[in-house]
């Protein structure tokens, strides 16, 4: 990295350069950039060396710009409907690699705004789309449980025994047989 020289009174040339003027402007620049370069996660895309990009932002890029030209080709047609088809294949692996990338943080803010301005293009400028596949199993779980007290209460009546009324017959009624005769009439 950078060998530290020391000047006059123990302090280092770089310090005395950046904290020369009254309102040390060079210093805030300075400052400033380095943060900048730390929140956008610049070392992740860039080698160590600081020389080149990483292979992986330099495969995002080549990966970027296949879907890019594909959209151009198909939006000159201006048929959308055969842009979404025939890029499909090409978008949806740029999507698979920036999960990947995402997942074993390889993002840099570049590499997050070319994604994003694509999804954007693939979303609202052409109107595509992918089908979630996850839609078929929400669907189906959320009509089993719409359904599933109506299947409760309809089983609880069916398989229930239904309790019939008995009528308690009287000792003094059972004598007389025009009683017992209007008795088995009702019951």
């Amino acid at each position: 990295m950078f060998i530290v020289q020391m000047g006059p009174g123990n302090v280092s040339c770089r310090d005395s350069l950046l904290r020369s003027d009254r309102l040390m402007l060079v210093f805030l620049l300075y400052s400033n950039l380095e943060d900048i370069w730390t929140a956008s996660e610049c070392n992740r895309c860039v080698s160590l060396r600081h020389h080149s990009l990483t292979n992986d932002t330099l495969y995002f890029m080549e990966t970027l710009n296949q879907s890019l030209s594909c959209f151009e080709k198909y939006q000159k047609q201006g048929n959308h409907s055969e842009l979404c088809t025939e890029c499909k294949a090409t978008y949806r692996g740029l999507n698979e690699l920036y999960s990947r990338m995402e997942k074993n943080h390889t993002l840099c803010i570049d590499i997050e705004d070319s994604m994003n301005m694509t999804r954007i293009l693939w979303s609202k400028d052409f109107n595509c789309s992918f089908p979630r596949a996850e839609t078929v199993p929400v669907i189906a779980v959320s009509s089993f449980m719409l359904f599933l007290p109506i299947i409760f209460y309809l089983s609880s009546f069916l398989h229930s025994e239904q309790k019939k009324r008995k009528l308690i017959h009287p000792k003094r009624a059972k004598s007389n047989p025009s009683f017992i005769n209007i008795q088995d009439k009702f019951s």
